[in-house]
């Protein structure tokens, strides 16, 4: 079988006397050879080095500091994930087991004192308490201006107002009532027949 011949056999492809020195050889896939030709902009390109990917989390521990603040952010707020969970961080109180939230609103010039009661069954905070039964019956309920600097009070103090609500076994009750004066600040005692919550609660 004959072997394959190129069709311009014959033809010398190189000078076979010449001698070459490997140093003057020119690669033409020479990169930095092919840059010297290109303008300036073409060079800045090819010399650019390639975007990082995008980390979010590099660049805020890239330093000691940085991490230790990212590191303290992280604690705080896993803190107060876990106090809002388990109530403390709630603007309720606790009155024999009812979850109680009150506020003053005034009202074309009288407070209106709004008191929401709720029993909250199942909440994270119920959970670690005691078991006793929510208290349902009247509540007694005393109201009065909160003392400014310099005031003395009398043993038997004259803005003095009494309300009584009665608690049920509804899971949601509201109550609202004015009280006889107007003032920045109110001292609100509520009292069951076993417990007693006492508060100070601004007028808005």
């Amino acid at each position: 079988m004959e072997e394959k011949q190129r069709p311009n056999a014959n033809y010398k492809l190189s000078n076979e006397n010449a001698n070459i020195d490997e140093g003057e050889i020119v690669y033409h896939y020479d990169r930095e050879r092919r840059l010297q030709k290109v303008p300036q902009r073409v060079r800045d390109l090819c010399n650019t080095p390639p975007p990082q990917k995008f980390n979010l989390l590099r660049p805020l521990v890239r330093t000691k500091p940085l991490a230790m603040m990212f590191f303290t952010i992280i604690v705080i707020c896993v803190l107060i994930l876990v106090f809002s969970l388990l109530g403390f961080t709630a603007a309720d109180h606790i009155l024999d087991g009812n979850h109680i939230s009150i506020q003053a609103i005034r009202f074309e010039g009288t407070i209106i004192v709004a008191i929401d009661k709720s029993t909250k069954k199942g909440s994270v905070l119920d959970r670690f308490s005691s078991s006793a039964p929510l208290y349902t019956g009247a509540v007694d309920i005393a109201v009065q201006p909160v003392l400014k600097s310099g005031e003395v009070q009398g043993e038997i103090p004259e803005d003095l107002f009494f309300h009584r609500i009665f608690f049920t076994f509804e899971p949601q009750e509201y109550y609202r009532f004015s009280v006889p004066f107007d003032t920045d600040e109110l001292a609100v005692v509520l009292r069951t027949e076993t417990k007693a919550l006492r508060l100070t609660i601004k007028a808005e």
